[in-house]
């Protein structure tokens, strides 16, 4: 079954979709009454829901089961990373949601090759925002994670006063052998928790955002003992989380 995410409030007894997600029923799916979506209402609750009145501008539901399985992980991870050349952060947000993540922060490290254009950021964080969702749809989330507007290494630090556990991906800390801070991170999370995992741009952190992170109480962190692609750093981290909090408990 098809999963849609349900904007304002709603009627359990009369679901009504949007503009898009109508599109999506009537011309791509080609469903009719009495065929059945899942669908997550805003508060994060799904259901499974018939479909009661079909039209080519409108489309009526109702829920018929309440779901009590959630497919989102028992903690809140955010991801901050610096911006990425091409569609590099395309994947970081479509893989990044299908992994659990609650949220993508972009920022401008002083190692970035791009540089945020904002002329056209609305557009850019709106594609990036539809990426999410449909990633979520796909994966069978129960929240769609949210896109922040980038921020400076300045914002971050004061952006990670809001979580229990911060960290950043440091090359340098994998290099000198150290490996036991992620583990720790992660292994001391418990349910409910917030974390801020900050990955660096192609060109990693330089020595002094390095030093202004872990003077904020960022926990400097080698993932494994090899260097990993912009890219490749912040689905590690997830990976990690869910690994230990979901399988390996």
């Amino acid at each position: 079954m098809q999963r849609y995410f349900l904007t304002n409030e709603q009627d359990e007894q009369n679901i009504l979709f949007s503009k898009e997600d109508i599109h999506h029923i009537r011309r791509v799916m080609r469903m009719e009454e009495g065929d059945h979506v899942y669908t997550v209402f805003p508060d994060g609750r799904a259901a499974v829901a018939v479909l009661t009145n079909v039209t080519d501008t409108s489309i009526v539901a109702k829920v018929e089961e309440w779901l009590a399985h959630s497919a989102e992980l028992p903690v809140e991870v955010v991801l901050a990373c610096g911006l990425v050349k091409g569609d590099k952060f395309d994947y970081i947000i479509q893989k990044g949601t299908e992994l659990g993540a609650a949220g993508f922060v972009p920022f401008e490290a002083e190692r970035s090759i791009v540089k945020w254009d904002l002329k056209k950021g609305a557009k850019k964080i709106e594609r990036w925002q539809k990426i999410a969702k449909e990633a979520a749809e796909q994966s069978h989330r129960n929240r769609i994670p949210a896109v922040a507007e980038p921020m400076s290494v300045t914002q971050i630090i004061e952006h990670g006063n809001m979580f229990d556990v911060k960290l950043f991906a440091y090359e340098e800390t994998a290099k000198s052998g150290e490996m036991p801070a992620f583990y720790e991170a992660v292994s001391g999370l418990e349910s409910g928790r917030r974390m801020l995992a900050v990955t660096g741009p192609e060109g990693g952190f330089s020595e002094k955002e390095a030093a202004r992170l872990q003077g904020a109480g960022f926990i400097p962190c080698a993932l494994g003992p090899r260097i990993l692609r912009a890219e490749t750093a912040p689905l590690y981290v997830l990976s990690a989380v869910s690994f230990y909090l979901e399988l390996k408990r």
